[in-house]
Parts: structure tokens; C-alpha cells; sequence
């Protein structure tokens, strides 16, 4: 039985080297392999998932289903990044789930998620990425640049920890005001 390969990795940048590409990076780049494939948005319109990060940098959250409740505890917390942090970083989050579209508007409301949010409803980008619970990407242009692939349902990557990838500051998650001191 081979090894498997390593959860989390920088895909470039980094100064240790990546290992060699298998699955579906085997012979082209991961975000080629994905990027036409659809995804719909709240109102059912299909849109290439590659085009959701080719002309931008973005932060890509795939989610196990939107009943899951760690999952719906892991958008809540990404609803609480405010969006100017984003946009000062020139980032955008993307959240991508395994559901009807017509489940979008109620788990935005549920979870007050109001960064972007899509649906692979037939789990296309989910089986060619070799996915079997959720990850999450940094990527811009047509290149992915981080990717962190959970191990089980409470191994999500910290938010900070994929923030800082991008070069978003750093969130205050806890509801305690933060102690200046002089």
C-alpha cells in the first residue's frame, strides 16, 4: 500500500520542493484539470469554476455538504471576515458545496455567509480532485498556490493560518475585545 502523500502543502513558493503531481496533476496543472467544469450559483446559472479565480486571487473553501454541522460552524466563521480585509489584500473567498442551488440562500442566511458562495452538485470538481471531504485552496490566475486537504470532519485548516497565505490580517474569531496594552 503506498504512502499517502502529504495533507497539507505549498504548491509554489516555498522553499522545500513539491513532490511530484499524481492524480489528477499528473500532466497538467490541478487548476487546468477543474477549470471548465461547472459550478451554479444561488440562481442556478452555470458558471466554468476556473473562472471564479482566473483573473483574481481567491480563497477557495470546499465543504463536505452544507448539513454538516462542522462545516456550517467553519462558514459561520468565514461570514466574520470582514470584507475590507479582503479587499485590502485584493482577495476574494469563495465557498463551494456539494448541494442544490436551492440550498444556497437558506445556509447563507443560517450561517450569515455573504462572500461568494457556489454549488457541484454532481460532485464533478469534488471526484476530479480526488476529494473526499472538503479543502481548502489559495490559488490566482490558473495557478493554486496552497492546498489543504482534511483529514476528517474536525481537520479544517485554521482560517488565520490560510489568511496569512494570502496576505489577509490576521481575524479576531474569539468575542473577547483585544487587551492593548501601553
Amino acid at each position: 500500500m503506498a504512502a499517502p502523500g502529504p495533507v497539507t502543502r505549498q504548491v509554489s513558493g516555498g522553499a522545500a520542493p513539491v513532490p511530484a503531481p499524481s492524480g489528477p496533476e499528473r500532466g497538467q496543472s490541478l487548476a487546468a484539470a477543474v477549470a471548465e467544469l461547472p459550478v451554479l450559483d444561488a440562481r442556478g446559472q452555470r458558471v466554468p469554476f476556473g473562472a471564479l479565480f482566473r483573473e483574481r486571487r481567491a480563497v477557495v473553501v470546499f465543504v463536505r455538504h452544507f448539513l454538516c454541522y462542522i462545516c456550517k460552524e467553519y462558514v459561520e466563521d468565514l461570514a466574520r471576515i470582514p470584507k475590507s480585509f479582503l479587499q485590502e489584500a485584493n482577495v476574494t473567498l469563495i465557498v463551494i458545496g456539494q448541494s442544490s442551488y436551492h440550498h444556497i440562500e437558506s445556509f447563507c442566511k443560517l450561517t450569515g455567509y455573504s462572500h461568494e458562495i457556489y454549488v457541484d452538485p454532481e460532485r464533478e470538481i469534488y471526484k476530479r480532485l480526488g476529494m473526499k471531504r472538503g479543502e481548502e485552496i489559495a490559488s490566482s490566475g490558473n495557478n493554486i498556490h496552497f492546498i489543504h486537504r482534511d483529514k476528517n470532519r474536525l481537520d479544517h485548516k485554521p482560517i488565520n493560518s490560510v489568511l496569512q497565505l494570502v496576505g489577509v490580517q490576521h481575524v479576531n474569531f474569539t468575542n473577547r475585545p483585544s487587551v492593548i496594552h501601553v
